[in-house]
């Protein structure tokens, strides 16, 4: 079986590949093999075209490929909160949760993914047009060779660059360009910086089809306990994270993954709550993903629910 992500030199979906490399998809009877596959626009359509079977990506991008939630699903959270980093150009010393530094700056950001960041600014009170805010892609000479592309990393070299003037991305760009003295952290998503409702705007999920549900609900079990394994087996020990990024990374960012996953701790809990279910698809008719309520089992493949607990 085949699992994407669209982002791999990052935090953001380490648990899905770090079931792969530590073997917990393996423990589990998955012969499972890890793709990137960019951006999360273009992994869901993969999905759905039956090329992969499951996707470690942004929860609220689902009905790109899967209008209305109509044959996609979610089966568990990587971890909890939208996981996005605002970092803006060292030399405009903005500080840390001032939102209106972001006021007549070109911010990169990915597709889907910049959707957070527009759906934060309207609620910080932010008009794109009117305070001159543009978010632009990363362009793609920062990107990575051929189909290889990395966003957040990226997004930190074109900042470097002078190319743009700040990027809404994962902690592991975030992280580079803050220790490489030419960013400075003004959102952090996850831990509250944006207004309240943001931090359910979305989550890193695992999802799937219904196709491959129909097709395979055993193995699906399997990817959802693999999946809560890997999330203890980090707890337990962080520094696991540094041997698959010794394989999965290059050797500078390799160095710093451990603690980006000791950060993250806290919020590795594969529970998908209605609340979040709520918050998301409340953004998702915002931003104009969906055009209709769906309703938490619209959403959530909850018959795999049970494993959410490590006993389950």
């Amino acid at each position: 079986m085949k699992v994407a992500i669209p982002d791999m030199i990052s935090n953001s979906y380490f648990p899905v590949a770090a079931a792969v490399e530590l073997g917990f998809f393996k423990a589990e009877g998955l012969d499972m093999t890890l793709e990137l596959i960019y951006p999360v626009d273009r992994t869901l359509e993969v999905l759905r075209d039956g090329g992969i079977d499951f996707v470690g990506g942004s929860a609220h991008s689902t009905p790109h490929a899967f209008p209305n939630w109509k044959g996609g699903k979610v089966l568990a959270a990587q971890a909890q909160n939208m996981y996005w980093f605002l970092i803006l150009r060292a030399d405009l010393k903005a500080k840390k949760g001032d939102i209106n530094a972001i006021k007549g700056l070109k911010i990169a950001a990915a597709p889907l993914v910049n959707l957070g960041l527009k759906r934060l600014l309207v609620e910080s009170g932010i008009d794109e047009k009117r305070d001159n805010v543009t978010i632009v892609p990363v362009p793609m000479q920062y990107l990575g060779e051929g189909h290889v592309k990395n966003f957040g990393v990226g997004a930190a070299k074109a900042l470097e660059a002078g190319a743009i003037d700040g990027f809404w991305a994962n902690g592991m760009g975030a992280e580079v360009a803050i220790r490489g003295g030419y960013g400075t952290m003004v959102i952090d998503a996850r831990r509250g910086d944006g207004p309240p409702k943001a931090i359910h705007y979305t989550c890193a999920a695992l999802m799937t089809s219904d196709a491959v549900i129909e097709r395979d609900p055993d193995a699906v079990a399997a990817a959802v306990r693999a999946l809560v394994k890997t999330q203890n087996a980090l707890k337990a020990d962080y520094n696991l994270a540094a041997k698959v990024g010794q394989k999965l990374f290059p050797a500078y960012e390799a160095s710093l993954i451990a603690e980006l996953i000791r950060r993250d701790l806290p919020y590795y809990d594969p529970t998908v709550s209605r609340e979040f279910v709520a918050g998301m698809t409340e953004f998702q008719r915002h931003m104009g993903l969906i055009d209709r309520d769906v309703s938490y089992e619209d959403v959530v493949a909850t018959q795999f629910s049970q494993y959410w607990t490590s006993h389950g």
